[in-house]
């Protein structure tokens, strides 16, 4: 039997609302229903979640759910929870700007609620797997040090919060090594998104990701006008531009 998961529904449409609410009890979940970004606050405040389904398009002009999820991703009690957009936007670019906000997954509207159930079901399938799965024998790399199965990252032996996508970048660059990873490949292994669209999409994590890593940030190297790759090994001094 699935654990119940407290899920964050942020929403200003009390139809949609309702329905959410409704088949996340059919799931065996507890869903607590927010009209605003402040209220969300709140909540996210006060308690923890295991999910947020979040509306891209809020009432609070200065408080949408771009902004939530930034808020949410920039602290570090909440930075890990999986969030899941929803919004009325369906171009492909709008699905890559919200992957850049630091979203896990993307709902058009109007949505099959079937399908919206589903990919909550493997998004806290995956999450519950890096947090209970007994603990793998860490990856060393120089400074660096990768406990994957309990989704942790240390540099120096000191914690790094990453959040699941940014997990997923750094593990897809670690395991292919000294392989060049273009930026089309990283958008549809880490993404899984399979686009032309001009995006710094993926500049913009793994320029996230090196600051966060200090100095192991080193370790991922920029390969100009091609993508990125992984170091070698930790005594790799390449020199490493951005572009």
């Amino acid at each position: 039997m699935e654990p119940i998961r407290r899920i964050l529904v942020v929403e200003d449409d009390q139809s949609l609302q309702e329905v959410l609410e409704y088949n996340l009890r059919q799931a065996g979940h507890e869903p607590v229903l927010v009209s605003s970004g402040r209220e969300a606050l709140k909540h996210l405040d006060a308690a923890p979640f295991d999910l947020i389904l979040l509306d891209q398009m809020l009432p609070e002009p200065h408080l949408q759910g771009s902004d939530l999820c930034k808020r949410t991703r920039g602290n570090p009690r909440t930075a890990h929870i999986p969030i899941i957009f929803l919004t009325s936007k369906g171009e492909e670019i709008d699905r890559v700007l919200g992957f850049e906000l630091g979203a896990d997954d993307y709902v058009s509207k109007p949505f099959s609620v079937r399908e919206l159930m589903l990919r909550i079901r493997a998004l806290l399938q995956r999450t519950q797997r890096r947090t209970e799965a007994p603990s793998e024998e860490a990856l060393r790399f120089g400074l660096l040090r990768l406990d994957r199965a309990a989704h942790r990252v240390f540099v120096d032996e000191a914690e790094v919060e990453l959040t699941a996508l940014e997990q997923r970048l750094l593990n897809t660059l670690f395991d292919r090594k000294n392989r060049v990873q273009s930026r089309t490949t990283l958008l549809d292994v880490v993404w899984g998104i399979s686009s032309e669209v001009e995006t710094r999409t993926v500049d913009t994590h793994v320029k996230r990701l090196r600051e966060k890593l200090g100095a192991a940030g080193v370790y991922i190297k920029t390969v100009r006008g091609v993508g990125y790759r992984f170091a070698e090994n930790p005594g790799e001094t390449t020199a490493s531009e951005d572009g």
